[in-house]
């Protein structure tokens, strides 16, 4: 989570000069993502961005898609708007109660932002969310709508109705063996194009005193703990042990979920998610930046960006 708006700049550079395709940002509790994309566009970052994923209680899918919209307007490029359920406890402490069914909030949020992008007026009434109205025309660069996806039900949701599905902490073998084809089927279902395939890995990239599953581990504690997260990785042969969490950040490792090692290290395990159906390989240096801080992370981005220019 970044701490002021210009913490983001060297990183938005990165993609500015061509590093990288596009400057991605999670859900932050300390500065908002949104106010943080912003100011770097307002800084000069006219570059591609998405966010992977948004909360959705934290925001009506009116403010979702004017937010994604304006962030389009503002950096004069397309804008991936990834939206998630987030976890019962954090759903239920906005909410006071939780989602019943999740598939149902997602297809109603989904389905309001999508038309409100669309230029459509809206006239829905959901049991979660309800809109009437449009957003008044303003021509900007596309918004993609994307949705987190963990499981095949999500995958098979995202499928009929995003743009783009985001995993994170899916390995290589699960996106082919589950998600891939779930979001077939659900792109078959309502006769469109299957969804890109955006896949959040963790990386961790050899350095002096630098400890590999403790790097994972800083970036993967939270959702480990989490229950969808375990019932996924579960449903990827990786066992979750809430009791040894250090040894489950192994399994990530030695299953190739987190990509560590050398840059050609970490450039093969990009090129296996390639090859399980990834359209985007998102890098992430989230533990890096908790241990170590932004420099590390920075200089671990440059190595492995370097490394896959030099094997073009």
């Amino acid at each position: 989570m970044p701490v002021s708006g210009k913490q983001l700049l060297p990183f938005a550079d990165m993609v500015r000069k061509g590093d990288a395709e596009r400057l991605w940002t999670g859900q932050s509790l300390l500065i908002e993502p949104h106010a943080a994309l912003a100011h770097a566009a307002g800084a000069g970052a006219r570059i591609p961005m998405g966010t992977s994923v948004t909360l959705m209680p934290l925001r009506h899918p009116f403010q979702a898609a004017l937010q994604a919209r304006s962030l389009a307007a503002l950096t004069g490029q397309p804008f991936v708007a990834g939206f998630g359920t987030g976890p019962e406890p954090f759903v239920r402490a906005l909410r006071a109660q939780g989602y019943t069914s999740p598939l149902t909030a997602v297809r109603e949020y989904a389905t309001i932002v999508r038309a409100l992008l669309a230029g459509e007026a809206v006239d829905h009434v959901g049991a979660y969310f309800s809109m009437g109205g449009a957003l008044p025309p303003m021509d900007t660069p596309p918004v993609e709508l994307g949705l987190g996806v963990l499981r095949p039900r999500m995958a098979e949701l995202a499928g009929e109705l995003a743009d783009v599905a985001i995993t994170w902490l899916a390995p290589p073998h699960y996106l082919a063996e589950s998600i891939v084809p779930a979001l077939a089927r659900g792109a078959e279902r309502t006769d469109r194009p299957r969804p890109r395939l955006t896949a959040v890995v963790h990386v961790s990239l050899d350095a002096a005193d630098r400890d590999h599953e403790t790097t994972v581990l800083a970036a993967a504690q939270a959702h480990l703990q989490a229950p969808h997260y375990a019932d996924m990785l579960g449903r990827a042969g990786i066992d979750v042990d809430p009791h040894d969490l250090p040894k489950t950040a192994a399994r990530l490792i030695d299953s190739g979920t987190a990509a560590v090692g050398s840059a050609d290290d970490i450039l093969r395990a990009v090129t296996a998610y390639r090859e399980a159906g990834a359209d985007e390989v998102v890098l992430s240096t989230i533990g890096t930046q908790t241990l170590e801080g932004t420099r590390a992370s920075l200089d671990a981005l440059a190595t492995i960006t370097a490394a896959q220019r030099s094997s073009r």
